[in-house]
């Protein structure tokens, strides 16, 4: 798994926003201490979340499943911009025998579990796949239905603020599944240091606050 931040809002963007509320723009500071304690205190302390929404992170996530991508599209309110099977499964065509044990060569294409039973059955669909590939003119629309869960792909992913909150706070929990859980914690890693009081409450398990 990789993740980039690719775009993300200055944090004068929001507190002008809140400050438009009182029309106390006078006692800002162009996003400096004052700005963030009136963010933190407006947007964290008070709940009054709808002011973070004016906050937008943009990232690049890659080498994440299929599977974690079905979660990602349960979060309506997020942008995302996926790699398509369509035009991109023919990658894997002129591949050699993908063999049982040889987690290594698979890792490019699938993400492991760690359970060798598992990530085994992995690479057999991938074979399968690989095959069916490789030996029919089959179209990529009909080919993609027996792609595996574990299937890599990638996609460009934009959130705002408040939702964004919602997303770690769930995610970064230990009951949530362990590949999202990781997703969690590496985009609060990402984060811009300046932001990162805005989502360290929501952070669970981990300690990726300090």
């Amino acid at each position: 798994m990789k993740i980039s931040l690719l775009t993300h809002t200055e944090l004068k963007v929001c507190s002008h926003a809140i400050r438009t509320c009182w029309q106390s723009f006078e006692r800002g500071d162009d996003g400096g201490e004052k700005d963030i304690e009136l963010i933190d205190r407006v947007g964290n302390k008070f709940k009054h979340a709808s002011t973070l929404e004016h906050l937008h992170y943009t990232f690049y996530i890659q080498g994440i499943s299929r599977a974690l991508l079905q979660e990602l599209a349960r979060h309506r309110m997020a942008s995302l911009s996926v790699k398509s099977t369509r035009y991109t499964l023919k990658e894997l065509k002129n591949e050699p025998k993908f063999e049982l044990n040889d987690f290594t060569r698979a890792l490019k294409y699938i993400v492991l579990t760690g359970n060798e039973l598992v990530d085994n059955a992995s690479i057999k669909a991938l074979e399968n796949l690989r095959e069916i590939l490789a030996t029919t003119t089959t179209s990529l629309d009909i080919v993609k239905y027996c792609l595996p869960e574990c299937y890599k792909t990638e996609l460009t992913w934009s959130i705002n603020a408040r939702s964004l909150q919602n997303f770690l706070s769930l995610r970064s929990s230990k009951s949530a599944l362990w590949e999202i859980r990781n997703l969690a914690n590496e985009l609060y890693k990402t984060l811009p240091d300046e932001h990162k009081f805005i989502f360290s409450e929501c952070i669970k398990g981990e300690n990726l606050a300090e």
